[in-house]
């Protein structure tokens, strides 16, 4: 007897039911065991290379998933990094390349050698490898078959060889980091198409730079030998390379060693122009060392400087060097001296008046630079005070309106702030003088130079500077709804021998006339000014933004390999965030920070908040100030249990 129907019908349900079982069973067993297989390249891994970070819980119950420095997307091991680690000793091969599932190897900063394992090519699906600061040697070209590599950083190692052309295989890439290795021989030409990032500094390259990479900036190509654009005319073309040997070139023709009658000329001429001005620094030292004719030889200065012309050829002459400048200030603002017969300066507040305009013009100076509204001097009185003065340009308001505005600035009173003490105003000279901060620029020290002698700038000195440039900002923005500072930039941000934040610049913005150049604040300023003399506040905290981005990671707004597509510090920090880990980011100084990472990360997304596209979706000042404080005392209660713990 046949089945009926709705047997036949719950009989095909029972079946489909089992296989969908089946199918879900076999998925899991698969997942389960690519799983366990990534959970012994990893145990493999760290038996091979140690390290102080490995706490990882390896009992049979744990996901290797929730171990540190681990992540991982529908049960695959796609992300590792252990940066700044401690791992020492070579990459085995099966180890790392058995992450099929891997995208990002970051291994930056440790002291791992050897070289890189060949069978890291099984992991097609990798898209940003970080192993810079190690003594990797060996070859890269199976790297080439990575055609999904975004960013390749293996600066700092040992590698060496000609640098392969093969790099063009890999059409996605955005970063290329080579800097200082060992590769040598010529550049191959570089067809990408997206490189945001390039470098190949300090190794032993030579010939020229091929024409694919001749937009580059010049500072990616130093340390080498190579020659053409952005460097100087290759050999043969009319000049020398990046660098060249010294002495005469000796060649088949003895005409080669000859000079010709207008190089003769030249090196005569040469001598003897620079005959003339040895004695003329000679002269000028001793009459500035004569004490008698100290008066004389500023009368002088002053009878040179009746134009403004005069004025700026003598500041222009102190800026390029010359001993004692000590009549710089003497000579930027002596043009009116005789105005009304009136010489004399403003002071401000309580400040003692323990010097007058005269002491001033005698002080000796030296410049410490131009900045957006005028140069700036470090002017030694002869009492022994040591102040800051900024000599004004482009100054386009009335006497009475600069008085009025100046007045304003002279009556801010915070420790976050740089105190104006007094001013000089006359019908063509505008000086201010404020308090000189000896440590110098945050701007200066972030990328100065970072030789032997340098002090780094730790985490707890940077979040410090960061609280105290938010609080000097926010007691700016509390004066008033219209008040802002709009040119906040590192080289605006001052420090004490304590490296306490001193802001300056504050108010000048209303002062001066239009800039002369739309790039007043490049780096800095927020999407929606088009004139740099009306910021809002909401602008003010972009540019804090920025200036914050620039304190964790390092890098200027400006930097060259930040703007040569026209990516901006903060797009580029979000780009790299939005694909990469964040601490990916950081400034390599602040890496060896581990226990301070979380509120590093806090006050990167701050940053990332206060240069939000729109100005609506930015905190106000206040509450910037507010979230930096909180987090830096969440960090001193941390160190306190933990120190307690310890004790």
């Amino acid at each position: 007897m046949l089945p009926n129907y709705s047997t036949l019908v719950l009989q095909l349900k029972l079946k489909m039911l089992l296989l969908i079982l089946l199918i879900h069973t076999l998925i899991f067993t698969t997942t389960s065991s690519d799983l366990t297989t990534d959970r012994a390249a990893l145990l493999a891994f760290r038996s091979a290379v140690g390290g102080r970070t490995f706490l990882w819980n390896i009992s049979n119950t744990t996901s290797p998933c929730n171990w540190a420095g681990v992540q991982c997307e529908n049960n695959r091991v796609t992300v590792l990094r252990l940066p700044a680690s401690a791992l020492s000793g070579k990459l085995p091969v099966n180890t790392i390349s058995n992450l099929t599932r891997l995208r990002t190897l970051s291994l930056r900063l440790n002291n791992l050698s050897g070289p890189l394992p060949y069978d890291l090519s099984k992991c097609v699906e990798l898209r940003n490898i970080y192993v810079q600061g190690n003594y990797f040697t060996g070859p890269i070209s199976f790297l080439f078959g990575l055609r999904s590599l975004v960013r390749l950083n293996l600066a700092h190692n040992n590698f060496s060889g000609e640098i392969p052309s093969g790099f063009n295989n890999l059409t996605r890439l955005r970063t290329l980091l080579l800097e200082r290795n060992h590769f040598y021989g010529s550049l191959p030409e570089l067809k990408f198409t997206n490189l945001e990032q390039f470098n190949v500094s300090f190794n032993k390259l030579n010939g020229s730079v091929p024409r694919s990479l001749e937009s580059m900036p010049m500072d990616v190509f130093l340390g080498n030998s190579l020659c053409g654009k952005p460097l100087g005319i290759c050999p043969g073309g009319g000049a020398q390379p990046a660098i060249a040997t010294a002495g005469i070139e000796i060649g088949n023709s003895t005409k080669k060693n000859k000079l010709s009658s207008g190089a003769v000329a030249g090196v005569v001429i040469g001598s003897v122009v620079g005959f003339l001005v040895l004695l003329l620094l000679l002269f000028v030292l001793f009459r500035t060392k004569n004490g008698k004719k100290m008066r004389s030889f500023e009368a002088a200065i002053i009878k040179q400087t009746e134009t403004e012309v005069s004025v700026e050829k003598q500041i222009v002459e102190s800026e390029n060097g010359g001993g004692n400048n000590g009549y710089s200030v003497a000579a930027a603002a002596a043009l009116n001296t005789g105005e009304n017969g009136a010489k004399k300066l403003v002071f401000f507040g309580d400040y003692y008046k323990a010097f007058g305009l005269e002491d001033l013009l005698k002080a000796s100076a030296e410049v410490l630079g131009k900045g957006t509204f005028g140069t700036a001097y470090k002017a030694v009185l002869e009492i022994g005070t040591i102040v800051a003065v900024k000599r004004l340009k482009d100054v386009a308001i009335s006497e009475k309106e600069f008085r009025e505005k100046i007045e304003i600035v002279g009556a801010m009173n915070h420790e976050n702030l740089v105190p104006l003490r007094t001013y000089y105003y006359s019908g063509e000279e505008k000086l201010l003088v404020y308090d000189y901060m000896p440590m110098g620029s945050l701007s200066a020290l972030l990328h100065g130079s970072k030789g032997a002698g340098r002090t780094p700038l730790n985490w707890e000195i940077r979040s410090s500077i960061a609280l105290g440039i938010a609080q000097g900002i926010d007691y700016l923005h509390s004066q008033g709804p219209n008040i802002s500072h709009a040119n906040i930039k590192s080289s605006n941000v001052l420090l004490t021998k304590s490296y306490e934040a001193r802001v300056s610049d504050f108010g000048l913005a209303n002062l001066v006339g239009p800039p002369s150049s739309p790039t007043r604040v490049a780096g800095y300023r927020a999407p929606e000014v088009t004139d740099p003399r009306k910021v809002s506040q909401k602008a003010d905290v972009y540019s804090f933004g920025v200036l914050l981005l620039e304190l964790l990671t390092g890098k200027a707004p400006t930097h060259a390999l930040l703007n040569e597509e026209g990516v901006d510090l903060p797009r580029w920090v979000e780009s790299v965030v939005r694909e990469e880990w964040p601490s990916e980011v950081f400034d390599i100084e602040l890496l060896r920070y581990k226990t301070a990472e979380e509120e590093m990360v806090q006050l990167l997304q701050l940053a990332i908040d206060c240069t939000a596209q729109y100005p609506d979706n930015r905190p106000s000042m206040s509450e910037v100030s507010k979230r930096i404080e909180e987090l830096r005392r969440s960090t001193l209660r941390e160190h306190s249990d933990l120190v307690n713990a310890t004790d």
